[in-house]
């Protein structure tokens, strides 16, 4: 696999929220290339969130709606530690008990979206999102494909809602590649 990683911070603030954006360029070709991208950017971004109480062996991702950038969201997380186990559901399911330590949301009625996005406030769930490159709607984590390849905006102010921790380096995930920085 080829690729060439590195990172580009920018700061930018709404009146609602704090978004830090980091952009990563991946030279990889076709659906699975981007596949591969989404799946081990996702597996970083895991890497680096602490839930509280709980060992890290192992989580459950629960996707939610329809995936835009992969159709198979299966996180590569460096080192193979935590365990991921990948369940879909419905937005019903999860708030209803789902059992979910990370929730992926792709495309979705708005409805769904805003249900989830106020059930996780103050839990110990990453929100990642496919389908909100701007990171409005209320994720952690938001992908995007953008012509200089896959980036992820971070919602801080999301972030800072719940108990979940998310160590200040995730934006360096890029580097772990050998990118520069």
């Amino acid at each position: 696999m080829l690729a060439s990683l590195f990172l580009i911070g920018a700061l930018t603030s709404t009146p609602q929220m704090s978004v830090q954006a980091a952009s990563q360029t991946i030279i990889e070709d076709g659906a699975d290339g981007m596949t591969r991208a989404v799946n081990r950017m996702v597996g970083g971004i895991i890497t680096y969130a602490r839930w509280p109480g709980t060992p890290q062996n192992s989580r459950t991702i629960c996707l939610v709606g329809t995936p835009q950038l992969t159709e198979r969201v299966a996180p590569s997380v460096p080192g193979n530690d935590p365990a991921i186990a990948v369940r879909r559901m419905t937005a019903a399911a999860v708030t209803g008990g789902g059992d979910c330590d990370i929730l992926f949301l792709g495309r979705m009625p708005v409805a769904d979206r805003q249900r989830l996005i106020g059930w996780v406030r103050g839990r110990a769930v990453l929100t990642i999102s496919d389908d909100d490159p701007a990171c409005l709607y209320g994720a952690m984590f938001c992908l995007a494909n953008k012509p200089a390849g896959l980036s992820f905006s971070v919602n801080l102010d999301a972030i800072g809602r719940g108990p979940l921790r998310v160590d200040p380096r995730v934006l360096k995930i890029g580097q772990a590649d050998g990118g520069a920085p």
